[in-house]
C-alpha cells in the first residue's frame, strides 16, 4: 500500500514525459489529474484501514538496500505521518486541477509535480533517517525547476535562492543523522532503532545530544522557515506560479515541523527540553515578525507568505512545549495551515490572473456582483475569516489547541502569539477591505468571467476549512494515541502539565 505512494507519482511522470509532443495541454492535464485521483482514492482506501488506537508503526514495508551504509527502504505510517500524507495527496490533485490548460511545456511541468509529490510522501513515510535525506533532498530538484521555468520576472533569483537555502537545509540535517549513528555506535539508520536507543540506559550524554540537535533545529528551521531563516520563502511565493505556491505552503513547508516532530522530539528528547524555552522564544519572535511584516505589504501574494511565517511560528511553539495538548495541537496546526494557505494562494492566483494585478493599492471593487469577482471576493473573506481564528472553522479550534497546550509551559511567549493572532485580522481586513470593497475603477470594469473549474478547487478547500472547524475530532483521533508514544520519557513537569489536561 504504501509503496504506491511512492512508486505511482514516479510511474506518472515516466508516462506523462512519454506523451507523444503533439498532445495538446489539455488533454496532458486531464491525464495528469487521473493519475493524482488514483493517489488521492488510495490514500481514503488507506483511511478506513488505518487503525488510530494503534500507536505503533502500521503497513509497514521493508527491503534491505545498502548495508554497508546501514540504508533500508524502510515505510510505515502511524497518527503524525498519516495527516500530513492525505495533505500531500489532496493539494497535488488541487495544484493540477488549478492548472492553466495553455501552460507552456505541460509534459515536463506535470512530470515535476508528479516527482515532487515522490518526494514529500517518501519523507513522510520514511522509517530509515538516511531515507528521510533522501527523499527530503529529492524534493528540491523539481520545486527549483517549477519555480525557474513556469515563475514570474525574478524567478532564476527566487529559485536559485530557494535552492541554496535548502540545500544548506538539507547539509545540516545529514550531519545530524551522521552524527547521532557514528556516536551513538549504530550500525543503520533504523528510526525505531535509534529513538529505542535514545530513550533506554544507552542514550547520549545531554552535550552531545545538543551538539547533534543544534544542526538538526537550523537546518529544519530554514525548511519551516523560522526567523531569521525566513528570506527565501517570500521571494519563492512571490515568483511561483499559483499552483507552485500552494504546495510550497500547503505541504513542503510542513517537511520542516515533522521533521522537528518525529527526530528532534523522538530522538533528542533530553536536548529538546533544555533547548525549547528558546525555541519558544523564537516561535514568538517569527510570529510577530511574520505579523508585522505581512501588515506593510502591497502584494497580496506577500500578504499571505509572511502570513505563513507567522502561522508556522505557531506550530514551533506548540512542538516546544512538547506536552501531549500542544503536539496534538500542532499536527492539527499543519493540516490547518495546510488548507487555508493553499485557499488563500489560489484566490489570489484567480484575482491576478483576471485583473493583472496583485497590488492592493491599485485593485478595489471586486465584490462587485455584476461586474467584479463576488464568488471569489466571498471565499477570500471567508479563508482570511479561518486564518484569524473566527469560531467555527478550523483556524480556530487548530490555534486554540495550540495555545491552550502551550500556555501552562511558556506562558510569556503563548501571549506574545496570541497578539501575532489578532494581528492576522489587521493585515487581512486591510487587504480585503482595499481589494475588495469600495467602487469597482474604471479599469476593472471588464473583468473576465471565472470558470466553475477555476473555482471548484477552492470550494473543495473551504468545504474542508468548515467541516474540520465543526467536527475537529475527525483529525484530532488520528494522532492522539501517538503522541502519547512520541513523549515516552518526558519530564515530570511536563508530565504534571499532561495529567491536568
Amino acid at each position: 500500500m504504501l509503496n504506491a505512494f511512492v512508486l505511482i507519482p514516479i510511474l506518472g511522470a515516466i508516462l506523462i514525459s512519454f506523451l507523444p509532443i503533439e498532445l495538446e495541454a489539455k488533454r496532458t492535464k486531464k491525464i495528469a489529474i487521473i493519475i493524482a485521483s488514483i493517489i488521492l482514492a488510495l490514500n481514503i482506501i488507506l483511511v478506513f484501514q488505518f487503525n488510530p488506537n494503534i500507536p505503533d508503526i502500521q503497513f509497514v514495508e521493508y527491503l534491505p538496500w545498502i548495508k554497508g551504509l546501514g540504508l533500508n527502504y524502510h515505510l510505515g505510517i502511524d497518527g503524525l505521518s498519516f495527516p500530513m500524507l492525505f495533505l500531500n495527496s489532496l493539494l497535488t490533485l488541487i495544484a493540477i486541477g488549478s492548472t492553466s490548460t495553455t501552460i507552456h511545456r505541460p509534459r515536463f511541468y506535470y512530470a515535476l509535480l508528479f516527482l515532487l509529490s515522490t518526494g514529500v510522501a517518501g519523507a513522510f513515510l520514511a522509517q530509515d533517517l538516511l531515507l528521510f535525506f533522501l527523499f527530503y533532498e529529492l524534493e528540491i530538484v523539481p520545486l527549483y525547476f517549477l519555480i525557474a521555468i513556469w515563475g514570474g520576472e525574478r524567478r532564476g533569483y527566487a529559485a536559485m535562492k530557494f535552492l541554496l537555502y535548502t540545500s544548506v537545509s538539507g547539509f545540516l540535517v545529514l550531519v545530524s543523522f551522521l552524527g547521532l549513528v557514528w556516536l551513538s555506535g549504530a550500525t543503520s539508520f533504523d528510526y525505531a532503532f535509534l529513538r529505542e536507543m535514545s530513550l533506554g540506559a544507552d542514550a547520549l550524554p545531554l552535550g552531545t545530544q545538543l551538539l547533534l540537535i543544534t544542526p538538526l533545529l537550523v537546518g529544519l528551521g530554514i525548511k519551516i522557515p523560522i526567523f531569521p531563516f525566513h528570506t527565501w520563502l517570500p521571494d519563492a511565493h512571490v515568483e511561483a506560479s499559483t499552483p507552485v505556491s500552494v504546495l510550497l505552503a500547503g505541504v513542503l513547508l510542513k517537511l520542516g515541523t515533522y521533521g522537528l516532530l518525529r527526530f528532534g522530539v523522538g530522538l533528542f528528547l533530553d536536548a529538546w527540553q533544555y533547548l525549547a524555552p528558546s525555541m519558544a522564544t523564537l516561535a514568538a519572535i517569527s510570529a510577530l515578525y511574520g505579523a508585522s511584516c505581512a501588515i506593510a505589504q502591497r502584494d497580496m501574494k506577500k500578504v499571505v507568505a509572511y502570513s505563513s511565517i507567522a502561522h508556522m511560528g505557531y506550530i514551533l511553539l506548540a512542538v516546544a512545549a512538547a506536552t501531549r495538548l500542544s503536539i496534538t495541537a500542532s499536527i492539527f496546526q499543519m493540516v490547518s495551515h495546510g488548507l487555508i494557505s493553499a485557499l488563500l494562494f489560489l484566490l489570489v492566483g484567480i484575482v491576478y490572473k483576471k485583473t493583472g494585478s496583485r497590488d492592493v493599492y491599485y485593485l478595489k471593487g471586486l465584490l462587485n456582483p455584476q461586474r467584479g469577482l463576488p464568488i471569489v471576493g466571498s471565499l477570500m473573506i471567508l479563508a482570511v475569516m479561518a486564518s484569524a481564528g473566527i469560531p467555527g472553522m478550523v483556524g480556530f479550534i487548530a490555534e486554540f489547541l495550540v495555545f491552550r497546550g502551550s500556555f501552562p509551559i511558556f506562558p510569556i511567549q503563548t501571549l506574545l502569539c496570541l497578539i501575532s493572532s489578532g494581528l492576522t485580522a489587521v493585515y487581512f481586513l486591510l487587504m480585503i477591505n482595499r481589494v475588495f470593497f469600495g467602487r469597482l475603477t474604471t479599469e476593472l470594469s471588464r473583468l473576465p468571467q471565472v470558470l466553475w473549474a477555476e473555482r471548484a478547487p477552492a470550494f473543495v478547500l473551504a468545504i474542508l476549512i468548515i467541516v474540520l472547524g465543526i467536527q475537529p475530532s475527525w483529525m484530532v483521533r488520528w494522532s492522539e494515541p501517538q503522541v502519547s508514544v512520541l513523549l515516552t520519557g518526558t519530564s515530570d513537569v511536563a508530565l504534571s502539565v499532561n495529567s491536568e489536561q
